[in-house]
């Protein structure tokens, strides 16, 4: 009688199993029918990622074929790399531009974003009217007149070009910073004054706190723009190799390995490094000061 209990227990059990085996994959092909949309989408814009890793783990001979997995792979690609062009002093120059950059955008943005919102003035709507209109100037139109003015202060080639102009703010920061900042309840406001706040000791610890997320957004816009800039380099420093970026570093590669598919990919694959990994780490953040500066105002 044990024996067929035993074997009646044992049968209950697999059959309970592969009910919940059954109920997993049935779950699954749920979920994947319900986001089939979303998944083919997904993979159109991860698929030339995969294509750029996986080639620049590939041999010269394997990245000229259509293979799609490399065999062997070639891990010396991306010391190679480092060892054929100065790739870490570029690195390391676009490093410095892009966080200086990025202080001088989120330092110079705050306040003008605070005055904007937060206090009642005569003609702050026209001014801020006038701030938004710069963003329909396109940059073509203004750059012959910056660069006289950069030469004229004997500033080519250097990196000051590419970095004091973000010092004085931007109208797209100013604008996201603004509408956040319109969103923080006014009674915050009120009862520091009333507790004898200053207006900058009210901005620097109150209302900026309460706009880290905003600010987290306008800091890795300013960020990627700075380390994903070409035309900016091309323009002010191409002339010393030693200032030179990636943007300008890879173009020099290129024409040095534009047979080679594999190397192109791999120092393709450095350059998109850091952006990924710093996008993936704030990602949370960054959404949420997107989503959030519509609120009010």
């Amino acid at each position: 009688m044990s024996i067929y209990a035993s074997e009646k227990l044992a049968e209950i059990d697999e059959q309970s199993r592969k009910a919940r085996r059954s109920k997993k994959w049935n779950n699954l092909l749920h979920m994947v029918g319900n986001h089939s949309v979303l998944i083919a989408l997904s993979a159109i814009f991860i698929l030339p990622l995969y294509l750029v890793i996986v080639i620049s783990l590939m041999n010269k001979g394997q990245a000229e074929t259509r293979s799609l997995w490399p065999h062997p792979f070639v891990w010396h690609n991306y010391l190679e790399v480092f060892t054929a062009v100065p790739f870490l002093k570029w690195t390391l120059n676009t490093l410095f531009v892009s966080v200086v950059g990025t202080i001088g955008t989120v330092v110079s943005s705050v306040p003008p974003a605070y005055v904007l919102s937060r206090l009642q003035w005569k003609g702050r709507q026209t001014t801020f009217l006038v701030i938004l209109s710069t963003m329909m100037l396109p940059g073509q139109v203004t750059m012959i007149p910056v660069y006289i003015i950069f030469s004229k202060l004997h500033w080519i080639p250097s990196f000051l070009p590419l970095i004091v102009p973000s010092f004085f703010a931007s109208a797209f920061s100013i604008f996201l910073l603004r509408q956040f900042f319109t969103s923080i309840p006014d009674e915050i406001s009120d009862a520091a004054r009333i507790d004898g706040c200053s207006e900058f000791k009210l901005m620097m610890r109150i209302i900026v706190p309460l706009a880290k997320p905003a600010i987290s957004a306008i800091a890795l816009f300013a960020f990627l723009g700075s380390w994903n800039d070409f035309f900016g380099p091309l323009l002010y420093i191409v002339e010393n190799e030693n200032l030179w970026t990636l943007g300008i570093g890879l173009n020099a590669f290129q024409g040095l390995h534009h047979v080679n598919t594999n190397m192109m990919m791999t120092a393709s694959a450095l350059f998109m490094a850091p952006v990924i990994i710093i996008f993936f780490f704030s990602q949370k953040v960054f959404i949420e000061g997107v989503t959030l500066t519509g609120v009010k105002g």
